[in-house]
C-alpha cells in the first residue's frame, strides 16, 4: 500500500491557507485533534438510519463499529445522514424516491473532503439507491447491509415478515382467523432489529451487493441482533481504510463478470423481482451493458437451492447457521467466473474457497435442488413489447400456461373500489389485470402487483390467481404475478388497452403473455385512448415524471446514466 499517495480530502484539509484554516478549524469544533488532519484517509460513513425507517433504526450503532475500524486502520471517520427510504412507512412508495436518495448520496460524497464511503443499508431501496451514488462518484466504497430480523415466532411456529402477512390478512379477510388472531400475529412477526427475514427485497438486495463483490464474504444473511453483525462493520472500517490506500475502486469490482455473478445467484437463492430493476440501474450507472434479455439468458434455467420464504419454508436466521452466501457460491461454482474481484482485494472464489454448508434442508446441492428451472423469466408479446417479469419458484405451476378472460381495473382506486364487489362477474380462471400503476402511471411504481383477490374467491379457497400490471412485487410476496409490463399503461403500452372480456395467454415456458385481440382491434381502440392527467406539474414527481425510463431500462432517470466522477470545483468562498 502507498500511504504517502496525494488524498483528495488534503485539497480541503491539508493547504496552509485561508480555505485550509476554515475547513480544519470549524472541523475542530467537535473536538478532533490536529492529528486526524495530517494526510490520513477521510471515510465518508453513509448513514441511512431513521426513526421513520425501523428496518434501519439500528445503524447508529453499526456506524460505532464502523468508526471504530476506521481510527484503528488509521483513518478519520465521517458519519453523514442522507434520505431514508422506509418502505413500512413511506407513501405513495419508496421507488417514487429512490432516484432523489441516490442524487443525495452522490452529490454529498462528490461534495464533501472524503476518500473512500461506507454504505450503511437495510430496507429495501436503501442498498441500490445508494450504491446507485457511490457508483456515480467512484470513491473506494464498501456496503455494511443492516441484517435481517431474527426469525418471527408464533404459536410455536416460525413465520416470516411480509410472505406470512400476505397469509394472514388473506385468512382474515376470508374469516378464517379472529381480528385478535390477526393482531397478536402482528407482534410476533417483527420481534427484533433488522429487514424482513424472508427472502425478500431487502434480503435480496443484501445478498446482491455480496453477490457483486461490495461487502466482505458473509455479510448478507448475519441476523442484525447478532455480535457477528457489528464485527463485520468494524472489519469494514478496517478494510475500506486498505481500500483507499490501494485505490480500489467500484468500477474494478462492478464488471460484467460481477453482474453475471449476481444474476445466477439470485436466481439460486429465489431472489425477488425487484433484484431487476435495481441491477439494470446499478448497472447504467457503472456504465455496464446489461438488458432485461440477460436475467432470463443467465438466470432462468438455474436450480433453486435455497429454501427460503416466499418460494419455500426457511429464513433469513436459518440461511445464516447453514453457512450463507459462501456456501451458495461454493455449490454454484462451476457456473460462476471465480475470479470476479472483490472488495477484499481477492476474488469470489478465494474469498467462499471450503466454505461449509451446515444443512441441506436450507441450501441444497446443484445436484438435489428444491426446484430445477425457475429463476426469473422474462416474457414478451404484444402485452409486454418491451418485456415483462414473473418469478416461476413463487408460482402456482398450473397456472404457468393458461389462457383466461381478462377482469380489468383501469387503476388502483379502481381496484380498491371493485375487487369485493360482490357483483364482479369473476372466477378463479379469470385473469386479474391491473392498470396505471407503472413508474409514470401512479407514480413510482408501487409493490401493488400481488393485489389482493377477490374476497368471494378467498372464502371458497382461492388462494392464487394470475395476476397482470405494470407495478412491482414485494419480494415477500408469492402467486402468479406478472410485473415490470412494459411499455405501461400510463404511456400507451398496449395495456391501456386491454378491455373486460379479451382473452389473454400466459405462458411461461415459451416466455409469451399474448393478448388475443386483433392489430386492427388496437388500432382503433389506441385512437380513443387518452393519456392520464400528470399527477403533479412541480417540484420532485414532475421531475421524475418528466424523466424516469421505462421498468426494462431500470427506472433511473434518463440523465443520472454514466457517472460525473469524484472531482468538483474547488469553490471561492
Amino acid at each position: 500500500m502507498d500511504k504517502n499517495k496525494s488524498l483528495r480530502s488534503q485539497e480541503w484539509f491539508g493547504k496552509i491557507d485561508t480555505l485550509g484554516f476554515t475547513h480544519r478549524s470549524w472541523t475542530k469544533n467537535q473536538g478532533y485533534p490536529d492529528h486526524l488532519f495530517d494526510g490520513r484517509p477521510v471515510i465518508g460513513i453513509c448513514n441511512t438510519w431513521s426513526d421513520l425507517t425501523p428496518c434501519n433504526s439500528h445503524l447508529r450503532i453499526i456506524a460505532e463499529m464502523v468508526k471504530r475500524g476506521v481510527y484503528e486502520a488509521g483513518g478519520f471517520p465521517l458519519e453523514f445522514p442522507v434520505m431514508s427510504l422506509g418502505e413500512i412507512l413511506m407513501r405513495p412508495t419508496t421507488m417514487l424516491f429512490r432516484n432523489l436518495a441516490s442524487m443525495d448520496v452522490e452529490e454529498t460524497i462528490r461534495a464533501n473532503p472524503l476518500d473512500g464511503v461506507v454504505l450503511l443499508t437495510g430496507c429495501d431501496k436503501t442498498t441500490p439507491s445508494t450504491l446507485m451514488g457511490a457508483c456515480s462518484v467512484g470513491l473506494p466504497t464498501i456496503v455494511v447491509p443492516g441484517g435481517p430480523m431474527l426469525n418471527g415466532k408464533y404459536r410455536g411456529r416460525d413465520i416470516g415478515s411480509g410472505t406470512d402477512l400476505w397469509k394472514f390478512s388473506a385468512d382474515y379477510r376470508a374469516g378464517v382467523i379472529s381480528k385478535e388472531d390477526y393482531q397478536e400475529a402482528e407482534s410476533c412477526m417483527s420481534r427484533s432489529d433488522g429487514h424482513c427475514m424472508t427472502m425478500g427485497t431487502a434480503s435480496t438486495m443484501a445478498c446482491m451487493v455480496e453477490a457483486l463483490g461490495m461487502t466482505l464474504p458473509g455479510a448478507a444473511a448475519i441476523p442484525a441482533p447478532d455480535s457477528r453483525r457489528r464485527r463485520l462493520a468494524h472489519l469494514s472500517g478496517n478494510r475500506i481504510v486498505e481500500m483507499v490506500h490501494e485505490n480500489l475502486q467500484p468500477a474494478a469490482i462492478l464488471t460484467r463478470s460481477a453482474f453475471e455473478n449476481a444474476i445466477k445467484i439470485n436466481s439460486a437463492i429465489g431472489g425477488s423481482t425487484n433484484f431487476v430493476i435495481h441491477l439494470l440501474a446499478i448497472a447504467g450507472r457503472i456504465g455496464v451493458e446489461l438488458t432485461i434479455d440477460d436475467f432470463d439468458i443467465l438466470g432462468s434455467a438455474m436450480p433453486l437451492i435455497v429454501n427460503l420464504m416466499p418460494s419455500g419454508d426457511k429464513l433469513m436466521e436459518d440461511f445464516y447457521y447453514a453457512g450463507g452466501l459462501p456456501a451458495v457460491v461454493q455449490e454454484l461454482k462451476s457456473e460462476l467466473d471465480l475470479d470476479a474481484l472483490t472488495v477484499t482485494g481477492k476474488t469470489i472464489g478465494e474469498n467462499t474457497t471450503g466454505a461449509p454448508c451446515y444443512d441441506r434442508e436450507t441450501i441444497a446441492t446443484v445436484k438435489k435442488p428444491f426446484q430445477q428451472n425457475v429463476g426469473l423469466a422474462v416474457l414478451y408479446g404484444n402485452l409486454c413489447e418491451n418485456g415483462a417479469v414473473i418469478k416461476p419458484s413463487a408460482a402456482t405451476a398450473a397456472l404457468l400456461q393458461h389462457r383466461g378472460r381478462a377482469v380489468v381495473f383501469e387503476d388502483i382506486d379502481d381496484l380498491h373500489a371493485h375487487i369485493d364487489d360482490p357483483d364482479l362477474e369473476v372466477d378463479e380462471s379469470n385473469i386479474l389485470v391491473l392498470k396505471n400503476v407503472g413508474p409514470k402511471g401512479y407514480p413510482g411504481m408501487p409493490e401493488v402487483g400481488n393485489f389482493e383477490l377477490p374476497k368471494r374467491l378467498l372464502e371458497s379457497g382461492i388462494r392464487d390467481m394470475i395476476r397482470i400490471s405494470d407495478g412491482r412485487m414485494s419480494g415477500t410476496a408469492f402467486g402468479t404475478v406478472v410485473l415490470h409490463v412494459a411499455p405501461e399503461a400510463a404511456v400507451g403500452g398496449n395495456l391501456a388497452l386491454v378491455k373486460n372480456g379479451d382473452y389473454i395467454e400466459l405462458d411461461v415456458p415459451n416466455r409469451r403473455l399474448h393478448l388475443d385481440v386483433s392489430d386492427a382491434e388496437l388500432t382503433q381502440r389506441r385512437k380513443a385512448w387518452q393519456p392520464p392527467e400528470p399527477h403533479m406539474k412541480r417540484g420532485y414527481v414532475k421531475m421524475y415524471l418528466d424523466h424516469v425510463q421505462q421498468a426494462n431500462l431500470g427506472a433511473d432517470f434518463d440523465f443520472l446514466t454514466g457517472n460525473s466522477g469524484a472531482f468538483v470545483s474547488p469553490g471561492n468562498h
